[in-house]
């Protein structure tokens, strides 16, 4: 299945419509995705895994594979580094995000398959799916939802769906 989220902000969820947060600087082609713009790329991607903060959340329904994040996870957005793009171990010597944050966006986190098969140094980091912030403010790029929109969006997700940005 692939879950269509629109460029005007909302995501087809069941049936119904439910509010998406996007990139700062709007959508963009996959194709012109630079690492740091602020946009969403358009798209269709794999559902690859979940990560969620268990001191903080119950583990998410799901069956798609999922674990609890650790202080020490990390997200290399290094385009030259070796391991961009790719889940790193803090602390990390490279530029990094931190997947461990106190402002709850992350406490639930689906990857994306955005630029990593292979990754392409310099098209993009860290596209995934995770938890609004406020009254749905624009992201570094990703996708933002209601925390118990990503609950029933997971619940529903088999291995193979994608998320289509359209």
């Amino acid at each position: 299945m692939e879950w269509q989220v629109s460029q005007n902000g909302s995501l087809a969820l069941e049936a119904d419509t439910v509010p998406a947060a996007l990139g700062r600087a709007g959508v963009t082609k996959a194709s012109d995705k630079r690492e740091g713009d602020g946009a969403t790329p358009l798209g269709c991607y794999r559902l690859r895994r979940v990560l969620y903060r268990a001191d903080r959340i119950a583990r998410p329904v799901t069956v798609l594979p999922c674990r609890a994040i650790r202080e020490d996870d990390g997200w290399c957005d290094a385009p030259g580094d070796p391991a961009y793009n790719r889940p790193v171990r803090l602390p990390y010597p490279a530029s990094h995000e931190a997947l461990w944050r106190e402002d709850g966006l992350y406490d639930i986190i689906l990857v994306l398959g955005h630029n990593d098969d292979p990754p392409i140094a310099g098209s993009g980091s860290a596209i995934f799916l995770h938890c609004k912030r406020g009254d749905y403010e624009p992201t570094e790029g990703c996708v933002a939802l209601a925390p118990e929109h990503v609950r029933t969006l997971l619940a529903a997700a088999r291995p193979g769906d994608g998320l289509r940005i359209s």
